[in-house]
């Protein structure tokens, strides 16, 4: 990573879970950057999703463009209990998920994701979560099945500028 990036945090799998957790997230960096690479323990796509401070109500919006080489498609959906960021296979997924102005307690916050699944799709999302508050917590998790043992979660923090 350049010199920018700090890592906050490393959650590597030692057994197959639902959800992946960062907490306590300091508000000393401008952006955040959260790395996905792994696997989901059924041979099946399964949506990405995250939450922020554990807020549960139906505060996310997303849209999303997807590609095979063949096909794009796209969609978007809003008032949604979680973010969506890409799906998660059986096989090799890698997604990298960038968290604008996460601090900023004075507007809602973005996020663009890149999420290549090796055996399907490349997609691309960008969400929005309408809430003013700091990001503090991040919860990941599937919408059915459990990330694979393995599975490596890593979060940057991207330095202000000095």
């Amino acid at each position: 990573m350049p010199s920018t990036y700090e890592k906050i945090a490393t959650t590597t799998l030692g057994s197959a879970a639902a959800t992946i957790t960062f907490s306590s997230i300091s508000g000393s960096y401008t952006d955040l950057v959260l790395i996905l690479n792994g696997t989901n323990d059924v041979a099946a796509n399964r949506a990405l999703r995250l939450q922020f401070n554990s807020d549960t109500g139906s505060n996310y919006s997303y849209t999303y463009i997807q590609g095979d080489g063949s096909t794009a498609t796209s969609t978007r959906a809003t008032s949604q209990t979680t973010m969506s960021f890409g799906n998660l296979t059986g096989g090799q997924t890698v997604s990298i998920l960038n968290i604008q102005n996460y601090s900023n307690t004075t507007t809602y916050k973005t996020a663009i994701a890149r999420t290549n699944p090796v055996d399907t799709v490349v997609q691309a999302f960008v969400g929005l979560w309408r809430s003013t508050a700091a990001i503090t917590r991040i919860d990941l998790t599937l919408n059915a099945d459990n990330f694979n043992t393995g599975c490596v979660a890593t979060i940057y923090g991207i330095l202000k500028a000095a």
